[in-house]
C-alpha cells in the first residue's frame, strides 16, 4: 500500500530581525515529484548596496563582497566571509534575515514490508533576534546560518499509520529546496540586499 502525504514538521529559521515569529504555509507535493533542489555553492557577490532600499551615502565598508555558501552537508551561512559593516546610514536600523526550506522523504515501514512514503517539509517560521542599530552612522550585520535537520527530526515528526510502523529517511534525502537573505533598513520597503536560491514556500 503507498500513500502520499504532507507532513509540516518544526519551522527552521535563522534571523537578526526586529519583526515577531511569522509562519510559512505548506501545501502537499506527491512523492516522486521534482523538487527544485540547491546544491553546494557559493550564491551573491554583493559589493553595491540596492539604491532604492538603502538611504543616501549607505555602502558596504568592511568585510564585502557579501554571499551565500551551501556547504556540502547542505548547512547554509550568510555572509560566508564573516560579519560585514554598513556606513554612511546615519540613524537608520535594520534587519538581517535568513530563511531556509528543506524537505525529506520518510518512508514508513511495517513488520509485513508494507511501505507508505511521506513527504516531510521543514521550513522557516521565522526567529527574532532583536533590531540591528546603527553606532555613528555604521551597522555591523553578524553572519546567520541554518543546520541541516537530521533524520531523526524528519522521523520524529512523520505521521506513520501506527506505532507499528518504522519511519526512515530515503536515500538521498534531505534536499535543500531553498534560502532567501536579506538585508532591509527600516523604513524601506524594498531589500538593500537580497540573495536566494531554489524556492522557499
Amino acid at each position: 500500500m503507498r500513500a502520499n502525504r504532507l507532513i509540516p514538521i518544526a519551522g527552521l529559521a535563522f534571523a537578526v530581525a526586529c519583526s515577531d515569529t511569522a509562519t510559512s504555509p505548506t501545501s502537499l507535493t506527491p512523492v516522486g515529484s521534482p523538487l527544485p533542489a540547491v546544491n553546494a555553492g557559493t550564491f551573491g557577490n554583493v559589493t553595491t548596496l540596492n539604491a532604492g532600499g538603502t538611504p543616501s551615502g549607505g555602502h558596504i565598508q568592511t568585510g564585502g563582497p557579501v554571499n551565500c555558501i551551501v556547504e556540502i552537508d547542505l548547512d547554509v551561512i550568510c555572509s560566508g566571509n564573516g560579519p560585514y559593516e554598513i556606513s554612511g546610514l546615519g540613524n537608520t536600523n535594520g534587519t538581517a534575515t535568513l530563511s531556509v526550506a528543506y524537505s525529506a522523504t520518510v518512508n514508513c515501514t511495517n513488520k509485513g514490508g508494507n511501505l507508505v512514503e511521506v513527504k516531510a517539509h521543514v521550513t522557516d517560521a521565522g526567529s527574532s533576534t532583536g533590531n540591528l542599530r546603527t553606532k555613528n552612522g555604521r551597522l555591523t550585520v553578524p553572519v546567520l546560518t541554518a543546520s541541516t535537520p537530521t533524520d531523526d527530526e524528519f522521523e520524529d515528526q512523520a505521521d506513520c499509520p501506527n506505532g507499528n510502523w518504522t519511519p526512515s529517511v530515503a536515500p538521498g534525502d534531505p534536499t535543500l529546496e531553498g534560502f532567501e537573505y536579506d538585508l532591509t533598513f527600516a523604513g524601506f520597503a524594498t531589500p538593500a540586499i537580497f540573495i536566494s536560491a531554489g524556492t522557499v514556500p
